[in-house]
């Protein structure tokens, strides 16, 4: 597994790795059996993502916490640079850029601004080291604090199964932002992973589902954590770094004979569209199933939705 090896070979070592295991038997006796010195477990809660993580933090015994996806690779210094920002006690966590290994060439209607379709660094994001609303989740590290003050990651945000999902890291570090307004997520640039991009989230019918998608996943966080603060980075994206693609795209169509920018152009008005689409259906779908449960349960469904998830645990053997 490359990704275990890119760990294993940091200049600074991690104190342990730890591999969770999706609810799959059978790849969990062979990880287990082929992979020494490393901890090795199995996911505790739903099939979900959010899940397998809160799996991870339950078992880890780190101060510091920092999660790689299994398709990604970590630079040399990744642990290194990371660890380093943790001596500034404002820093609650940090992350940094992820690259894409694209398994076939990259798509030259894919534009930039929408890398964060396949789990990517895209346009718009810093490029110096600088607080941040909240780091990728494929390149992210906490503080163990975090998790012990205001709980694990949500089990109803993220991607579930294959199902294109995410923001669970988005509503995690806002939570914790709300319990430490003075503190923060900082960006560091040089702390490098490469995330593999496999050619079926290459397409035009991945990029509709992935916009889609994060259309939902924003509408279900700003259930949680308000318009306000879940939106704040997106509106700066929305009204400044699109239209500035959109005419990058066409002067690249039509002064440097790139067709692609045309193309280019078109994906971000689209995705754009797709996106807004999905964050409209889901609050509208939100917003009717909230109606349904406080007229049978009054009031105490809103403070469930203010409670923050503990960890999922796992006792016995």
């Amino acid at each position: 597994m490359s990704a275990v090896e890119s760990v294993r070979q940091q200049t600074l070592p991690a104190t342990e790795i730890i591999i969770v295991i999706d609810h799959n038997p059978d790849l969990l006796k062979r990880v287990q059996d082929q992979i020494q010195d490393v901890i090795v477990i199995e996911n505790t809660g739903a099939s979900r993502l959010s899940d397998a993580r809160n799996s991870g933090i339950a078992v880890s015994s780190s101060h510091i916490i920092v999660f790689l996806d299994d398709d990604a690779v970590a630079t040399p210094d990744w642990l290194r640079l990371l660890n380093k920002v943790f001596s500034d006690p404002q820093v609650l966590g940090a992350g940094g850029p992820v690259l894409p290994l694209w398994s076939n060439t990259e798509p030259a209607w894919l534009p930039e601004e929408f890398r964060w379709v396949v789990g990517c660094t895209y346009r718009g994001m810093p490029q110096t080291a600088q607080m941040i609303r909240n780091p990728i989740g494929a390149n992210i590290s906490f503080r163990r604090e975090v998790f012990d003050t205001v709980g694990g990651f949500r089990s109803e945000i993220g991607r579930i199964g294959t199902r294109p999902l995410g923001c669970e890291e988005t509503e995690l570090c806002i939570r914790a932002r709300k319990c430490w307004p003075q503190r923060g997520f900082l960006y560091q640039p040089e702390a490098l992973v490469f995330h593999r991009v496999p050619a079926s989230r290459t397409s035009w019918r991945y990029f509709f589902s992935r916009c889609y998608s994060e259309g939902l996943s924003k509408a279900l966080v700003s259930r949680y954590v308000g318009i306000k603060d879940s939106l704040t980075s997106e509106r700066v994206y929305t009204f400044r770094t699109l239209p500035q693609g959109v005419i990058r795209g066409l002067i690249d169509g039509l002064f440097h004979r790139d067709l692609g920018g045309f193309a280019r152009a078109a994906a971000i008005i689209t995705g754009l569209v797709v996106t807004t689409s999905g964050y409209l259906s889901g609050s509208a779908i939100l917003r009717i199933s909230k109606s349904k449960r406080e007229f049978v349960t009054g009031v105490v469904i809103r403070r469930n939705s203010e409670a923050s998830p503990s960890l999922n645990t796992r006792t016995g053997s």
